[in-house]
């Protein structure tokens, strides 16, 4: 029987300045779908998808791909991941960052015509919007399987979040995606399930309805 690759990660419990962020959470995503994640400042969004790319060290986890335990994300090829800040050094030409981070999926990057006219061009030369399209597209389309995304719409107009949410659908069918954003119409649109997390641990959620039960939305009929 065909085993679907899975990204997992258990029982992560994490404290800053004795204050517990994450007790006992639990996430997995799928090659296949895109899991968003929610939850209000402070929640342990961002923080958990460090955890899981291994740039900060959870006080447990438990953090498994196909089925093997792994200590960092960043030591597999199999998973990339999106900071909130950028990235890539700003000396860097467009050109030269795909050939560090591409080689699967290239030619199919490069027909992105924003892609194709900016090769030459080095990452200083474009405006906060433009980087970030640039790292998201460049992240997306990198070799691994499994990937990961901290406010990927940040600084983006809404035309080229759009065009952002197309290229992560265009790529669901063969890779697995794990994001979190405030535009969170963007997640619940982009998104196959919902992860809410919220006084430190993690929630299902099935609609709008759930966001309102657990204080990520207002309710405007009280």
């Amino acid at each position: 029987m065909f085993n679907m690759q899975e990204l997992s990660i258990d029982s992560v419990a994490h404290k800053f300045n004795q204050q517990a962020i994450l007790n006992g959470v639990f996430i997995n995503c799928k090659v296949g779908e895109v899991v968003g994640l929610l939850g209000r400042n402070g929640s342990g969004k961002s923080t958990l998808l460090k955890i899981i790319f291994g740039s900060i060290k959870a006080d447990y986890k438990y953090l498994k791909l196909d089925n093997e335990l792994i200590s960092k994300g960043y030591l597999s090829s199999n998973i990339s991941y999106l900071p909130q800040d950028n990235f890539i050094p700003n000396k860097l030409t467009v050109a030269v960052a795909i050939e560090i981070f591409c080689n699967t999926y290239k030619k199919e990057l490069l027909k992105i015509k924003f892609i194709a006219d900016n090769l030459n061009k080095k990452f200083r030369e474009f405006s906060g919007g433009e980087s970030r399209l640039l790292e998201a597209l460049i992240i997306i389309y990198s070799d691994a399987e499994f990937i990961l995304l901290d406010e990927p719409f940040s600084q983006l107009a809404p035309l080229l979040v759009d065009e952002l949410k197309q290229h992560i659908k265009n790529l669901k069918p063969i890779k697995g995606f794990l994001i979190t954003d405030h535009y969170y119409r963007s997640i619940l649109d982009v998104s196959d399930r919902i992860i809410l997390l919220h006084n430190g641990c993690n929630y299902q959620i099935q609609n709008t309805d759930d966001l309102i039960l657990h204080g990520y939305l207002p309710d405007y009929k009280n």
